[in-house]
């Protein structure tokens, strides 16, 4: 089971007084959206559900991601896991001047990596548009991938680039087991990781956004999203996979230290014509327990997020340190 996908680094210098908030997470994904309606929508019109062109507008399923009519799964959804985040910049610096410049990454996945310049393009335009409180005018510079410039606004050209593959776990380790790497393999037993939480993640448990992280608990969000980008973007078919199992098997892993708190952070929605509560945690976590057979779940997270609003960069984590005991 793989997820093609692919991150992008955009290099943009302000041409005006940019003032943006301190986390630029929706200010970029707001601008983003906005600007790409107005280059791909043939219609103009202001919602996607009773557009005839809903199922094969590139607008609707980057940023709408409408579930297909034939769906097999959130049938009752209206929307599907969006198929890119947009990274901001960690710095917390609000004002830029003329000639400053910003850095930001952009992940694709699956499908959405072959609508790279679609992105390019629409980047292009919001700094004709403006970006931030007062619309501050910024040229969009260069765009890179894996450390190697592939687009140049000088030249106005894009080179070729590579994807790369994230490898899922279909099911947990066979008891006495081999999880990692199949028949043969070697196991891994991990005593010891820490998850640092780098951006506000908002993950949901019986309905509700918790603080008191379990590991079980977060295996069940990467498992729910990596199946639906599975799914929806990849052509691929996550029933094979044994999301009881795994999550049993999670909740042998136990915490070992918890210094997570709660940060507070608000969007205003254009939409809704009001401001949203987009709170979550951040901090570090230390798990113990039987972690190898989760590593390749957990490294695919850390590319792509885990939780809600993860197109505005919420759900960021890094994988800080991690202690094997190895058995064979």
């Amino acid at each position: 089971m793989k997820i093609d996908c692919q991150s992008f680094l955009f290099r943009i210098a302000a041409k005006e007084i940019l003032l943006l908030p301190s986390y630029k997470g929706s200010t970029l994904r707001g601008g983003f959206g906005n600007a790409f309606r107005r280059v791909v929508c043939a219609l103009r019109k202001n919602e996607c559900d009773d557009c005839i062109l809903k199922e094969k507008c590139v607008y609707s399923y980057v940023f709408e991601t409408p579930p297909p009519s034939d769906t097999k799964m959130m049938r009752k959804y209206k929307a599907a896991p969006h198929p890119f985040i947009i990274e901001p910049p960690p710095e917390k610096r609000r004002g830029y001047s003329p000639g400053s410049e910003i850095t930001f990454g952009l992940t694709l996945i699956g499908r959405a990596v072959d609508y790279l310049p679609y992105f390019i393009y629409t980047f292009d335009e919001l700094g004709k548009i403006g970006l931030g409180k007062g619309k501050g005018k910024f040229e969009l510079r260069d765009v890179s991938c894996e450390g190697e410039k592939i687009y140049d606004s000088r030249t106005k050209t894009l080179g070729s680039f590579p994807t790369s593959t994230l490898s899922l776990p279909m099911s947990p380790p066979a008891p006495g087991g081999r999880g990692l790497g199949g028949e043969g393999s070697t196991t891994l037993y991990s005593s010891v990781l820490t998850i640092h939480f780098l951006t506000p993640t908002r993950i949901l448990y019986d309905g509700d956004l918790t603080l008191d992280l379990e590991f079980h608990v977060l295996v069940r969000n990467l498992l729910r999203r990596l199946s639906l980008l599975y799914y929806f973007h990849c052509n691929g078919d996550p029933s094979g996979w044994d999301f009881k199992g795994m999550i049993e098997k999670a909740k042998e892993v136990k915490v070992k230290k918890r210094n997570l708190r709660w940060y507070d952070w608000e969007r205003y929605s254009a939409r809704q014509e009001t401001r949203v509560n987009m709170g979550g945690v951040v901090g570090e976590i230390t798990f113990e327990g039987n972690i190898g057979p989760f590593m390749s779940l957990l490294n695919a997270g850390e590319a792509l997020h885990v939780g809600k609003g993860t197109g505005f960069g919420l759900g960021r984590y890094k994988i800080q340190d991690s202690k094997f005991n190895i058995q064979e």
